[in-house]
């Protein structure tokens, strides 16, 4: 029997994943949890074999969570459920650790056979989510562009954004107008949807 741990903040989605894999004869969740924070202490409790954690939750994201879960709970292999929107995620998954990535709009057959391959200590990567990746490459922006346009898409002023990074409001200005001309973007706000469906943000 292969023991699950479910991380999902959505209650429907968390209960429809939740009752698939407990159909299965093989598998069966032991813990379901709504928050990241809330991950680490339940495979603690429970060990499971392997954490199917959404990659967006509230507390703790899915990807830090896991990096949290290789120290801790070793014996614990993770699979990371995302959308197609953050490619560059599956670079920084491959660098945690996480043994599976894998779209939430998947077929179910494909969920439980990664599921199974992640138990057996295999590695599975949707190969759509590989492509997007090599595709976006390496953020163009600096780690400050990236620090303002972050703190932008909070809907954070000019002068606050100053405020928060230590910054003049000139300064920030500056970095915003470089954000928006290395991604071709119109606005502020094109920039941020941007960097966000590159996953650079």
């Amino acid at each position: 029997m292969i023991t699950v741990l479910l991380a999902e903040d959505q209650h429907v989605i968390r209960a429809a994943i939740k009752a698939l894999i407990d159909l299965q004869p093989d598998m069966q969740v032991v813990a379901d949890v709504e928050r990241g924070d809330r991950i680490v202490p339940a495979a603690r409790a429970h060990r499971p074999d392997v954490a199917v954690l959404d990659i967006d939750l509230p507390g703790l994201d899915g990807l830090s969570a896991a990096a949290q879960l290789h120290v801790e709970v070793p014996s614990c292999r993770c699979l990371v459920l995302t959308g197609l929107s953050q490619p560059t995620h599956v670079l920084r998954a491959l660098q945690l650790h996480v043994r599976g990535f894998l779209r939430k709009d998947a077929p179910s057959a494909d969920l439980n056979q990664a599921i199974r391959r992640v138990a057996a200590g295999q590695r599975v990567i949707d190969p759509e989510l590989v492509a997007a990746a090599l595709d976006a490459g390496e953020s163009p922006l600096t780690p400050r562009e990236t620090d303002v346009l972050r703190t932008a898409a909070t809907g954070a002023s000019t002068q606050a954004i100053a405020a928060t990074l230590f910054l003049s409001p000139a300064t920030v200005r500056n970095y915003l107008s470089n954000a928006l001309a290395k991604l071709d973007a119109r606005n502020r706000i094109d920039a941020i949807r941007k960097a966000e469906e590159a996953g650079w943000l």
